[in-house]
């Protein structure tokens, strides 16, 4: 007995569908967020990217600074090569338009998951031990 087209489950209104949560494993959560906290990003950045994508050119320069977006100078290659790390373990993404890639960022649900934690406690991120330094360097160096 087949079901119709209507009753399977592909083809039901997103009222009847059922919305889980993304379960992560402790590891990937355990890795962004030692990204996130050897990052020279404050709060502040990934809190805009909540609301809309955050372009890289207002990053980098006084202008990050400025908007609280950074704790200290960077260039824009160093502000994209954070970034870019940022999209690897899975807390950014590139935005993307009708004619491709563009410049800005935004947030995935992991990304989400863990500004939304942090948000409340203020504008820093936790203080990362020298351990976490090193094993976050380490997994740069060997992820490219």
């Amino acid at each position: 007995m087949s079901l119709s087209i209507a009753k399977r489950p592909e083809f039901m209104s997103l009222s009847t569908a059922t919305v889980t949560a993304i379960n992560y494993p402790d590891a990937t959560i355990t890795r962004a967020e030692r990204a996130l906290c050897c990052s020279p990003f404050r709060v502040t950045l990934f809190a805009a990217m909540l609301e809309q994508s955050v372009s890289l050119l207002s990053i980098p320069g006084a202008g990050g600074l400025e908007k609280g977006y950074t704790s200290r100078l960077l260039t824009e290659a160093a502000a994209e090569s954070y970034l870019l790390w940022l999209i690897k373990v899975g807390i950014l993404r590139r935005e993307v338009d009708g004619q491709g890639i563009t410049d800005s960022f935004r947030l995935t649900p992991l990304g989400r998951k863990l500004i939304e934690k942090w948000q409340p406690q203020g504008d820093f991120f936790p203080k990362p031990t020298f351990w976490q330094r090193f094993f976050n360097t380490l997994q740069r160096w060997f992820s490219f």
